[in-house]
């Protein structure tokens, strides 16, 4: 079967910043519960209120209830939401490309991540494409993370993800602050961890010539959400880091940023709290970073090792390609292999959109149409 190829170098091709890009905008949210149960709504939205330092980021770990994403969720979530919406204004929510976050990060820091691979699904229809993320690889790439062996004397892969969901319950609470008891929030440290509850935005967005609806999930928000839609939500990304102690460790950082600035960056979350830690997973201090910065200050004072401009350009390039190259209906799979310097796209399935699509999304605009 053909492939379509897509050079990813040399990157210096993607120089300038001359690239147009539409600001992030809701459209919709979704949630879900500690059950993981789907809702349409911000019922599992957060609110930042910064932890009591030093934080132990270790306590409750055998207590932790963690979600078993092995099943393919697909688009299910962001479909029903994007129907519910359309049932909602009677408009067709009108898009290049509708997909995850997630998907949308890999390719854009796809210019400086060399290291890693992608696999990806995709679908045309109604000229939309719609991608998702290929679940069988997914689950690969997480039985080889689990599998591997950390030096001596460094936390287990799986204590530092829970690091990282730790200092999230340590950062927000449930309700804003002023309806919230002293007691609640000195209690955040006692709270079970549980990975299932999310609040998911929808974004529409824009790169080049290219329109995007995203869906993603958001940590929490500043203060509250405003009541007009056309207002600047003041999202928060909570992260943790390992304490900078040398030069290796600022490049790390450095480049742990890419992705940072790439989440953030495509669901137009304002501000990422960083949770500095030393290797015991305990949290000394925090760092506010303002996502619009971050590129310059690397290009400025960091060791380049990335460049943001490059990041959009190429992403602009890459759709506009990939827009000319996913015309029909099929499946077609979006593939980056490890440490290559292309991606390419090749069909799997002549025909159907198999399950990228729910059927329920399908006949829903069939009847738009």
């Amino acid at each position: 079967m053909s492939r379509a190829r897509f050079d990813i170098q040399p990157v210096d091709r993607f120089g300038g910043s001359g690239t147009t890009i539409r600001r992030p905008r809701e459209i919709a949210c979704f949630s879900y519960d500690q059950n993981r149960q789907f809702s349409l709504g911000d019922s599992s939205i957060s609110y930042y209120y910064p932890p009591d330092l030093p934080a132990d980021l270790n306590i409750g770990f055998n207590t932790f209830q963690k979600l078993n994403d092995s099943a393919d969720e697909h688009l299910d979530a962001l479909l029903d939401t994007i129907t519910a919406l359309e049932k909602e204004t009677e408009k067709k929510c009108e898009a290049d490309i509708i997909t995850w976050r997630g998907m949308m990060t890999k390719i854009l820091t796809a210019p400086f991540d060399m290291m890693n691979g992608f696999e990806m699904n995709a679908t045309c229809f109604q000229g939309t494409i719609f991608i998702e993320e290929n679940n069988e690889y997914k689950n690969r790439q997480k039985e080889v993370q689990r599998n591997q062996r950390m030096p001596p004397g460094m936390a287990s892969q799986e204590q530092m993800m829970y690091w990282g969901y730790k200092f999230e319950v340590l950062s927000v609470l449930r309700q804003p602050w002023d309806s919230t008891t002293r007691a609640e929030i000195e209690n955040r440290q006692n709270e079970v961890v549980n990975n299932s509850a999310q609040y998911c935005s929808v974004v529409k967005t824009g790169i080049g010539h290219t329109r995007m609806v995203l869906g993603g999930e958001v940590d929490a928000v500043w203060d509250c959400k405003p009541d007009r839609k056309e207002d600047t939500i003041h999202w928060v990304e909570l992260k943790t880091s390992a304490e900078i102690r040398n030069d290796r460790d600022m490049l790390k950082y450095e480049r742990k940023l890419l992705k940072f600035w790439a989440q953030s960056f495509l669901l137009g979350v304002p501000t990422i709290i960083v949770g500095f830690r030393d290797q015991e997973g305990i949290v000394h201090r925090l760092e506010e970073l303002d996502t619009a910065s971050i590129p310059g200050k690397v290009k400025k004072v960091g060791r380049g090792s990335w460049d943001g401009n490059i990041c959009i350009n190429f992403t602009a390039a890459f759709f506009d390609w990939l827009k000319q190259t996913i015309q029909e209906d099929g499946i077609w799979r979006i593939r980056k292999q490890e440490k290559s310097p292309v991606i390419e796209v090749f069909k799997v399935e002549d025909s159907g959109h198999g399950d990228i699509l729910s059927s329920a999304f399908t006949s829903w605009r069939s009847s738009m149409a």
